[in-house]
């Protein structure tokens, strides 16, 4: 009879654990897909598409305490890297010639002198905004440094698209910068509502004319 009334007891208990594992799983079950594209629909490739949560996160979901800034067939790599503020960047140099980064930017101003191959060195990254980066040496090369407070964030691809997975269900806002775009160009951020279902955005951003895009250097130029 003891038995009998245990298991009848653990029954719905057992059921209220299932429901809540459930429950629990469907509120990260969320995710949103973003296209950002220039004025005329065409897709833009490394613009960062940040999301801040219109409620509070328990921890950031895109959050690195290092990464780095390839220093590479006299390029920079990549040519957009996203971090959050409080990142260290490293600029480990694989090239037979000696690199001199620097950047004059507001968010961000330092010099790296002249190092050469397989040395590095780091820099901390403690503001938000855009940093340039230059070679005193190489002037092809040109990267930036898009620093964020943004909880969550990425890159996108050749398709101009990025998808976030494992989200939280609820209202974010979806923001875009892209290198090229006009000054007071970047679009406002969006609300979206991120359900189970998943959510789509398209983000325009208009762009200068003319504006820097680092290429490899010419034959015999170094």
């Amino acid at each position: 009879m003891v038995a009998g009334n245990l298991k009848t007891l653990l029954v719905p208990v057992l059921a209220g654990l299932i429901v809540s594992a459930f429950v629990g799983r469907a509120a990260v079950a969320g995710s949103l897909a973003v296209l950002v594209t220039n004025d005329n629909g065409q897709p833009l490739e490394h613009a960062v598409v940040t999301l801040s949560p219109k409620f509070e996160l328990n921890a950031a979901m895109s959050d690195a305490a290092e990464t780095e800034m390839r220093q590479e067939n006299t390029l920079f790599a990549p040519f957009v890297l996203p971090v959050r503020s409080g990142t260290r960047v490293s600029f480990p140099n694989f090239d037979e010639a000696r690199h001199h980064v620097y950047s004059f930017s507001k968010a961000k101003r330092f010099e790296l002198r002249l190092y050469g191959k397989d040395e590095t060195n780091s820099i901390e990254f403690d503001q938000p905004g855009v940093v340039a980066l230059g070679c005193n040496i190489h002037d092809n090369m040109l990267a930036y440094i898009y620093v964020t407070d943004a909880p969550i964030y990425a890159k996108t691809d050749a398709d101009g698209r990025v998808v976030f997975s494992g989200l939280k269900n609820g209202r974010y806002d979806v923001a875009a910068w892209h290198p090229g775009e006009r000054r007071n160009g970047a679009p406002d951020p969006k609300e979206v509502n991120v359900g189970e279902s998943g959510a789509e955005e398209t983000i325009a951003v208009r762009l200068r004319r003319v504006w820097g895009q680092q290429r490899p250097p010419a034959d015999g130029q170094y």
